[in-house]
């Protein structure tokens, strides 16, 4: 049976994050990547580079919440474990991402 809460939520989160890729690929000021920080503009060498950088490594980070969405409607189990294991790898990894992208285009 397919559980239509785990495809709305999932796809929710799925589109909520792939979003913030799109926006900062887009964006004209440099992206931040913790809450509340700023990189302002003397800090980046080529913002467009940067800002293009960030949003991939969002999009990309997205891509298994995707995943795990659809694969819900076949088996909620393999897709819950998808999620959880993607998000416990993951974090870790995109900090380390999101540090090689500002140090390769810190001035």
């Amino acid at each position: 049976m397919i559980d239509v809460t785990w495809i709305l939520t999932m796809g929710l989160c799925s589109l909520v994050i792939t979003g913030i890729g799109i926006y900062a690929w887009l964006r004209k000021k440099p992206m931040w990547f913790w809450s509340g920080s700023k990189v302002q503009d003397d800090e980046i060498n080529d913002i467009q580079a940067y800002n293009r950088a960030n949003g991939i490594m969002w999009i990309v980070y997205s891509l298994p919440y995707w995943v795990s969405t659809f694969l819900g409607i076949a088996d909620m189990e393999l897709a819950a474990d998808v999620v959880f294991v993607w998000a416990f790898i993951s974090i870790p990894f995109l900090i380390l991402v999101y540090r090689w992208i500002y140090n390769k285009y810190a001035v």
